[in-house]
């Protein structure tokens, strides 16, 4: 059997298909993109939610006091609380949970099954923390939250992979990030007009999560499933006709035939979480399920963010520094990752991967060694370096939104088969869940005891990500999605776990590695 998990004596039938962008198509990325939105809405809402006194003084009096002590504390400092980064990080721990029942309904029930789920659970858990009285209530919704954002992180990414044609599937995968950095921009903006709202301002930007999650409901329901998933449960007069009308033409038979293989060997396969372990599926294990998710949050993008609004101070912004800074930075992201969407299936994963990690380790390195220099023990940043920082951060933003930003959930969607695809994507989410819980809740106190010398770790692991991209990861760009196992049949370290049988085919002439 072939290291993707496929029958080899299909052979390479990319050059066969045929495609047409049709509105039907347009429409049904989009509404399914509309996911990332809830995913993005909260990341950039609870940050200021949790700094807003109102909410502080309900839920955190004792860190609202404290807040209002002025403690003498150093700017690297001040910040760590282990109280708040908890109640942002219980939504990620409900997440990585999540998302294995969300694999369950993805594969049985089909992707549009995962995507009605999260809308749900994330409309339930908008309204019950809109109208929390107390911390039970706050963290149940934090739970219902994470619960949506797990179906939906684990469902979306599939979905806009599978639906998109070969050469344009980095493109409209990208929709996803590019929802996601919408759903930042827009809930900085949110939170800045409700902070002025007292007291009940908080509980308006909570609330407004649950808008993007009834659109996602009410588009949802009109939403085709995908032909891959159709074809899984074994609809196959339903799924050729869905595949004909997304494709724009009925000459879509070499696709179909392609679908039909896969699921032959998908049904056969009782244990997708056990089959993802086996050693012909080492690549896409490591690869996609470990270390690209993890690396995502490793990147430092973090530590970028949080100290954004404390440069933006230092230039004279005063109590607007937080508005200026999360715009910039937002709208940073989602420039990123319009480039990403605009070229990544012209140059490649790869290309966007390398050249971006060398600008984030420079950057990292600059920040480290101007904080070194300049910050620290409540000192002023002097006006010309604040306009350095702001330079460089903006770099680093760009960087990141056209590489690891989208790329992450891009990469790890396109490389599973499709007998393990839910169960890897399930894996994808779980494992970047656990790492964002990690640097929500370590960050402030690793900051505070490492200083300057965060950035340079961030450095280091950037550089460590990045000789893995350039030594393990075979470029994706324009491959269907189901000859994906090729590659790994080629590549010089993978295909002594994915070596193809003696009956098995070659990678076509031409075919990029």
């Amino acid at each position: 059997m072939a290291g993707g998990g496929f029958d080899d004596r299909r052979g390479a039938r990319a050059h066969l298909y045929e495609y047409k962008i049709t509105w039907y198509f347009i429409f049904s990325c989009i509404i399914a993109a509309t996911g990332g939105s809830l995913f993005g809405y909260d990341l950039g809402v609870s940050g200021g939610v949790t700094s807003m006194d109102d909410f502080l003084k309900v839920f955190f009096p004792k860190v609202y006091r404290r807040k209002q002590e002025h403690l003498k504390e150093t700017d690297y400092c001040k910040y760590d609380n282990q109280i708040l980064t908890l109640f942002t990080s219980s939504l990620y721990f409900a997440a990585l949970i999540s998302t294995f029942g969300a694999s369950h309904v993805t594969r049985n029930k089909g992707r549009k099954a995962s995507i009605l789920c999260g809308a749900v659970s994330f409309f339930l858990g908008a309204v019950l923390n809109a109208s929390a009285k107390n911390i039970a209530m706050l963290i149940i919704g934090r739970c219902l939250l994470g619960v949506g954002i797990g179906f939906s992180n684990q469902a979306v990414p599939l979905y806009l992979s599978e639906m998109a044609p070969a050469k344009v599937r980095g493109a409209v995968n990208q929709l996803f990030q590019l929802t996601t950095c919408l759903g930042v921009l827009i809930a900085n903006l949110v939170n800045y007009a409700t902070a002025r709202i007292h007291p009940w301002g908080w509980r308006l930007s909570l609330g407004i999560a649950a808008i993007p999650a009834v659109l996602m409901f009410v588009g949802g329901l009109f939403l085709p499933e995908t032909p891959n998933s159709l074809v899984e449960q074994g609809k196959l007069e339903k799924a050729r006709e869905i595949l004909e009308k997304v494709r724009g033409t009925s000459k879509v038979d070499a696709e179909f035939a392609d679908l039909i293989d896969a699921s032959n060997e998908a049904r056969a396969i009782k244990n997708p979480f056990r089959n993802l372990l086996k050693r012909k599926n080492r690549p896409q294990l490591v690869i996609g399920a470990l270390a690209i998710p993890a690396f995502q949050q490793l990147t430092g993008m973090n530590t970028i963010l949080f100290y954004a609004p404390v440069i933006f101070q230092s230039l004279g912004f005063g109590s607007g520094a937080s508005l200026y800074s999360s715009v910039i930075t937002g709208g940073a992201l989602v420039v990123g990752a319009l480039m990403s969407m605009s070229f990544v299936d012209k140059f490649g994963r790869r290309a966007f991967f390398l050249e971006a990690g060398v600008e984030m380790i420079c950057v990292m390195v600059a920040v480290a060694i101007t904080l070194a220099l300049k910050f620290g023990q409540g000192e002023v940043l002097p006006k010309g370096i604040g306009i350095f920082l702001v330079i460089i951060i903006c770099i680093f933003v760009l960087a990141y939104g056209r590489s690891w930003g989208p790329l992450g959930w891009l990469v790890p969607s396109e490389i599973f088969p499709l007998e393990t695809r839910s169960a890897g994507q399930s894996m994808v989410v779980c494992v970047n869940m656990i790492f964002t819980a990690l640097i929500a809740q370590c960050f402030l106190v690793s900051l505070c005891h490492l200083k300057y010398g965060i950035f340079l770790l961030f450095a280091a692991l950037i550089i460590i990500m990045s000789c893995f991209i350039l030594l393990l990861l075979p470029e994706t760009k324009q491959v269907p999605i189901e000859e994906i196992y090729l590659l790994w049949q080629s590549h010089w370290f993978w295909k002594r776990y994915c070596a193809p049988e003696e009956n098995g085919i070659e990678l076509k002439k031409g075919q990029q590695v």
